[in-house]
């Protein structure tokens, strides 16, 4: 018998199954929470709870945590390695047609990712969030009704390009490129999605992102979890990051964290826009760090993310990892507009193009 006290709350169940629901659980549906040892206590308990409320069979999958190799505390990643390449778990969480995936960092960019999606099972990404956040996160299907829309604008677009009077100006060459629409529901067997949801992004191929961002006061960077106060200039060549420029500390942080990698820390992750109404830039300093993952800043509605580091479409894995969700940009796909100055227009808001 468990001795776990309880840690879950009524109201956290409910949200929790209702976003389930929208994810295809029903009666009698045999379900893995994919946890670790260093995951949220009250994730895990709102997820079997939640998933037992429906009638479904949950089962725990829970791995140790390994150690960090070091030098530096690794932060925001989407990189769980808690699996460890681990067969016996690869099977028996490729074994079920859903995984709640209540790791610290999650699967998105996991090497056994591919293996367990190829299975059929379909994973959905809880962020290691504190549950309050996914109270005001409910499922909204006009929302994902328009990324829906503005991902296909994305397949079917040759180049994304983002600027800002602060003087952002970076191309994307989308052919190889690997994109996603995330509405914080899966699409079907063999397919992830993460909750918050409201993100329209792409994966993209290899040597085809050049240009300048550059982070103004209010932009922020996750992996940090703090707001940027002075500006922040990368400058980009062929995926790479190959200078950081600014005065303040913060530019210095940048540069000595992603020294501690190897190269490829430096290069570029994806890139996206945001399309959640419901997420909050300013909701950052609302919650204590060890409270929040970032998540519903990368979603929230007309904001530019950038990222460095792990890429698996350009087949390069690292440990170093910056998500920086940027404010007044302006996007385009090809000639078409989704994002002026920070609000979601065209397609992104729902309009034909």
């Amino acid at each position: 018998m468990s001795t776990r006290p309880p840690v879950a709350e009524w109201r956290w169940i409910e949200s929790f199954a209702k976003q389930f629901a929208v994810n295809g659980v029903h009666p009698g549906m045999e379900c893995i929470v994919l946890s670790e040892t260093a995951s949220r206590a009250d994730l895990v308990e709102t997820s079997l709870l939640a998933l037992e409320s429906l009638g479904a069979k949950p089962m725990e999958v829970v791995m140790r945590t390994p150690a960090n190799p070091g030098p530096v505390a690794i932060r925001s990643t989407g990189t769980t390695l808690a699996l460890n390449g681990l067969k016996t778990a690869i099977n028996a969480l490729s074994s079920v047609p859903l995984v709640i995936d209540c790791t610290v960092e999650g699967m998105l960019h996991a090497k056994e990712l591919g293996s367990i999606l190829s299975s059929g099972t379909s994973i959905l990404m809880v962020s290691l969030e504190h549950p309050e956040v996914y109270e005001r996160m409910v499922h909204d299907p006009v929302m994902a009704e328009r990324v829906r829309a503005a991902h296909a604008l994305m397949d079917q677009s040759t180049v994304m390009r983002a600027v800002s009077e602060a003087g952002t100006d970076v191309s994307v060459q989308l052919a190889g490129a690997f994109t996603a629409g995330s509405t914080g529901v899966v699409s079907g067997p063999g397919s992830i999605a993460h909750w918050p949801g409201g993100l329209v992004l792409a994966f993209p191929a290899s040597g085809t992102v050049n240009g300048t961002v550059v982070l103004a006061p209010g932009d922020i960077n996750l992996t940090f979890k703090h707001y940027v106060t002075e500006p922040i200039t990368l400058h980009i060549e062929q995926d790479y990051v190959t200078a950081i420029e600014g005065d303040g500390y913060q530019a210095e942080l940048m540069r000595s964290y992603l020294a501690a990698f190897d190269a490829d820390a430096y290069a570029t992750s994806h890139v996206g826009f945001g399309m959640n109404s419901a997420a909050r830039w300013d909701f950052l300093e609302l919650y204590d760090r060890s409270d929040i993952n970032g998540t519903e800043a990368r979603a929230f509605a007309g904001n530019f993310l950038f990222s460095t580091g792990a890429n698996e479409n350009a087949q390069r894995f690292t440990a170093g990892h910056f998500d920086l969700p940027m404010r007044n940009h302006s996007v385009f796909l090809d000639d078409h507009q989704v994002v002026d100055k920070g609000v979601l227009v065209g397609v992104a808001a729902g309009k034909d193009v």
